[in-house]
């Protein structure tokens, strides 16, 4: 099953161009971090997470749900090579909390060639994600750019700003070449395996004009700009209200949903 290019784009409310350009893919890309939000509920709630085609056609554009770096990825690199684009899927090690020798390569991204270079895409980083391609080629953070790419030898890194503090996001071997079977095998491990922190904690974020909303556990991120604001959702009901005014969707389940990492809900 081929995506439904026609549902994606109303899905996502992009009405641009749709032609193999470098503005074509900056376009699409906001809307659909504007609009298909990083979440993991379905991890924390022991369903599968499939990333076959009509799969991920059903959940993140027909359910109006949202997921994470592998369903996101896969969905987006469906498109865009629908449309022409020349894709590359890509795995790395996200760094942020460890170093690259302690985490396996359990981030899916992906690189798409045009005219103006080669640029990194990555619609499922949730609240660290760039809601722009980045050049591979960034020349370090000059500008004062949110973004950009780095080198340390043989490896790539993905670096950005935080308020004053500049932080690793991932880290990647580009000359490693990458099957379906290591994207399948990263999600396995993501959403099943004991100690990954996707079966332990609330993670979300959707890209908004004014900058983006972001949930961890209980508390929730409003980034306007440079500035940010934290609130603590008080109980579910306020986290189902949450889902629906911030994130488009409702999910009953979650009200008997057990969250380790907020055991006063439990």
């Amino acid at each position: 099953m081929d995506i439904d290019l026609g549902a994606y784009f109303k899905r996502i409310g992009y009405t641009g161009g749709r032609e193999p350009s470098l503005a074509a893919l900056s376009g699409i890309l906001y809307a659909h971090m504007s609009h298909i939000p990083f979440e993991n509920l379905d991890v924390l709630l022991g369903r599968a997470v499939r990333l076959d085609a009509e799969s991920l056609q059903k959940k993140l554009v027909s359910a109006c749900r949202g997921g994470y770096c592998f369903e996101h990825s896969s969905l987006l690199a469906a498109v865009l090579e629908r449309l022409g684009f020349g894709v590359t899927r890509r795995a790395a090690r996200v760094v942020l909390f460890s170093p690259r020798t302690e985490v396996s390569r359990s981030h899916m991204f992906m690189t798409v060639e045009l005219p103006e270079g080669t640029f990194v895409v990555d619609p499922g980083f949730g609240g660290f994600g760039a809601s722009f391609p980045v050049p591979l080629e960034s020349g370090g953070g000059n500008g004062g750019a949110s973004h950009w790419m780095a080198r340390d030898g043989r490896y790539t890194i993905l670096r950005l700003r935080r308020g004053n503090d500049v932080i690793d996001g991932w880290v990647t071997d580009l000359e490693e070449e990458n099957h379906p079977i290591d994207f399948e095998t990263g999600n396995h491990y993501t959403a099943t395996h004991p100690d990954s922190p996707f079966r332990k904690i609330v993670m979300m974020s959707i890209v908004t004009p004014a900058g983006r909303t972001s949930v961890m556990n209980r508390d929730v991120t409003f980034h306007r700009g440079g500035d940010a604001t934290t609130e603590q959702i008080p109980d579910r009901a306020a986290f189902r209200r949450l889902l629906v005014e911030r994130y488009g969707f409702d999910l009953p389940e979650f009200d008997t949903l057990r969250i380790p990492a907020i055991p006063e809900w439990n």
